[in-house]
């Protein structure tokens, strides 16, 4: 058995947990959290639940510990941090700062002796071996990537700091048109505002200057003002009812050329379509303990993405059997 550990327990944490229960050859040793332990109630009987603070005094109980913090604060001082004890799974989804994120955790895993794979999920994740698979395949070509329709976390937050917002969601949402052209192999050149729009519902404070806060948000830079968005006003209570999930998937496109003068056309395309965003990137992290456990049990330190992991290293199933069933 591979003994996981679980290091904040939010969305993330509790569909890590979650996803534990289904494999077989896992299982939950401990929940580390800043909030006070006793105030945290887990799904699993008989698993304790830490402060994150005394994490250390356990190391030798676990074998892989899946941080579920956020990219922004969390994770950029914490796999670093735990790297050094553990062998480490994160989530970090900041494209852009991959490359320094991936630098210090590097050196704190090989001092450490352990192994870290960052950057786990769908995108980054499952979407980036797919775009990488594809240009391998298909050199000559255009990468298309599409999101939605999904709950973005992150612009939801967004428009909840807005002055006069009590609440609110907000979806990404594939343009149909846009989709269909890459499909059919145009290979359109998309701006941002072509490729996607942004729906907004929003809960209003009492009192509060709608056309303001429909202003304000269609304005914003870095989230709305490249889109064309929308902002429904609802209640509280049309929210929960019907905006309380949180879905979410897109689609990875790539269009390409064969042949001595590039006269045959190949299409590549990938496609999640999730009920809850959390969950499947909760279980897309417990595949990748499987892999850090191995890979540590071999002898590799370091820090790993995607793209180093050789697809048996994810499955509970041995070389024979994925030989017999699945190739």
């Amino acid at each position: 058995m591979i003994r996981i550990g679980i290091l904040g327990y939010g969305n993330l944490g509790r569909g890590v947990e979650c996803a534990i229960k289904q494999n077989d050859d896992l299982e939950l040793k401990a929940v580390f959290t800043r909030r006070a332990p006793g105030t945290v109630t887990i799904l699993t009987e008989g698993v304790p639940v830490y402060a994150a603070a005394d994490a250390a005094k356990h190391a030798d109980e676990i074998d892989v510990l899946i941080l579920c913090g956020g990219s922004a604060t969390d994770l950029p001082e914490q796999t670093p941090q735990f790297t050094s004890l553990f062998n480490v799974i994160d989530s970090f989804d900041t494209h852009k700062r991959i490359p320094e994120h991936f630098d210090r955790v590097d050196q704190a895993a090989k001092q450490g002796g352990k192994v870290a794979i960052i950057s786990v999920g769908w995108d980054p994740g499952l979407f980036s071996l797919n775009r990488m698979y594809a240009n391998a395949i298909l050199p000559n070509g255009v990468d298309y990537t599409f999101w939605g329709k999904g709950v973005s976390q992150g612009h939801s937050d967004a428009i909840r700091r807005v002055k006069g917002v009590k609440d609110g969601k907000q979806y990404t949402i594939p343009v149909e048109h846009a989709l269909e052209e890459v499909r059919s192999g145009k290979n359109p050149d998309l701006t941002t505002r072509e490729k996607h729009t942004r729906e907004c519902f929003v809960v209003a404070e009492e009192g509060a200057d709608l056309a303001q806060i429909e202003q304000d948000i269609q304005t914003m830079p870095n989230y709305f003002d490249e889109y064309d968005t929308t902002v429904h006003f609802i209640t509280e209570e049309e929210l929960k009812k019907n905006h309380s999930g949180i879905p979410h998937g897109g689609f990875v496109i790539r269009s390409g050329k064969t042949g001595w003068n590039l006269e045959n056309n190949h299409i590549i395309e990938y496609r999640l379509k999730l009920d809850s965003n959390p969950e499947f990137t909760s279980s897309v992290l417990v595949a990748y303990a499987r892999a850090a456990y191995r890979l540590n049990q071999e002898g590799q330190t370091g820090c790993k993405t995607v793209f180093d992991i050789a697809p048996a290293y994810l499955s509970p199933k041995s070389g024979e059997e994925l030989r017999k069933t699945m190739l």
